[in-house]
């Protein structure tokens, strides 16, 4: 299996796109100012030694150079051991809205990445039990099976993002019975979902699929996001706010009536997540850890080869290649006849 340690530092790859925008900003400069002399081939046989090619070159190489010491400070790791972990804990399912709803920013920075940092803390708190996850919007769909490698998990959640579903609204009772076939079908205990939404738009069918899952022995609990007076829906199109097609502005709610009846209907607590992440965190934890344990076992990896070595030496070899690489050509000196005497 093959993972990065550190996923954060990939966010860095996005400096690529900087670059690339600089070198034609440069490139561009270059050319207009060429243009302002006089006629472009001319001019450039006047600067002596100019290699548009090696000036391209020497970029490539910088840009090669950051992509491949990025993906060092990440560093890539292939599980080398693997061993039987046995745990005593409980099966636990998180279903998350990633429905554009989820972008509105009545919570900062945006509902989607506070609920994406809700369960990345609850993961650091439920050491010891199986965890799932669901994605939904107008569809769902069991984007990771339950697991007690919470690495993977983690990683997992951080590929987490509205286009992952093109499918738009709020299919929470799909999701219910989703999350609910993922669990083993012969209990009838030890299982807990974790419903995170804002509640709108949903489907009718949320009420009897909660009761079938508590039938099945899973506890529904529920995670509204958002305010009930409801906040713009930002537009990526445009840089302003979603319209309708009267011309007003979509604005989106928090559904709490419908949270808390799914939360009732399954047993299960509802929370509130505004800006205090750890208090919901540990009422679910207190929770899932009022339930009956089960021992559960499973083979994971427990040691892994890093290759960060590899990827930084190519980054310095690059980086070394580019500085002797000289700016501008070197042009053959022509030696004048001798006289004759």
């Amino acid at each position: 299996m093959l993972r990065f340690q550190h996923t954060e530092y990939l966010w860095g790859l996005t400096l690529l796109l900087v670059l690339q925008l600089a070198f034609l900003a440069v490139s561009w400069w270059k050319r207009r100012s060429i243009k302002r002399m006089g006629d472009p081939a001319l001019v450039e046989k006047l600067f002596t030694g100019y290699s548009r090619k090696l000036f391209i070159l020497k970029f490539l190489l910088i840009f090669l150079a950051f992509f491949f010491g990025v993906v060092g400070l990440a560093n890539l790791q292939k599980g080398s051991r693997m061993e039987k972990i046995t745990r005593k804990g409980v099966d636990v399912i998180i279903a998350l809205d990633v429905s554009k709803s989820m972008l509105a920013t009545d919570v900062q920075p945006d509902r989607l990445t506070r609920a994406k940092q809700l369960i990345a803390k609850l993961m650091d708190k439920l050491e010891n039990d199986r965890i799932g996850l669901v994605v939904f919007a107008g569809n769902a769909y069991l984007q990771m099976p339950l697991t007690i490698d919470y690495s993977a998990a983690k990683m997992y959640l951080s590929t987490v993002n509205p286009d992952m579903i093109p499918t738009q609204g709020t299919a929470i009772g799909q999701a219910i019975e989703t999350a609910d076939d993922a669990f083993n079908k012969k209990e009838r205990k030890h299982k807990a979902l974790i419903l995170i939404s804002d509640g709108e738009d949903h489907d009718e069918t949320a009420a009897s699929k909660t009761k079938a899952a508590f039938e099945n022995g899973v506890v529904v609990n529920t995670i509204g996001i958002g305010s009930p007076t409801g906040s713009p829906l930002p537009d990526p199109e445009n840089g302003g706010y979603k319209k309708d097609r009267e011309g007003n502005t979509v604005i989106s709610k928090l559904n709490e009536t419908e949270l808390k009846s799914i939360a009732y209907s399954g047993h299960g607590i509802y929370e509130h997540l505004d800006n205090n992440t750890d208090d919901v965190v540990n009422s679910l934890v207190t929770k899932i850890d009022g339930m009956e344990q089960k021992e559960f076992g499973e083979n994971i990896f427990t040691d892994y080869n890093s290759y960060f070595q590899y990827f930084l030496g190519v980054a310095l070899a690059l980086l070394l290649i580019e500085f002797f690489i000289p700016e501008v050509r070197r042009t053959k000196r022509t030696e004048l006849p001798s006289s004759v005497a």
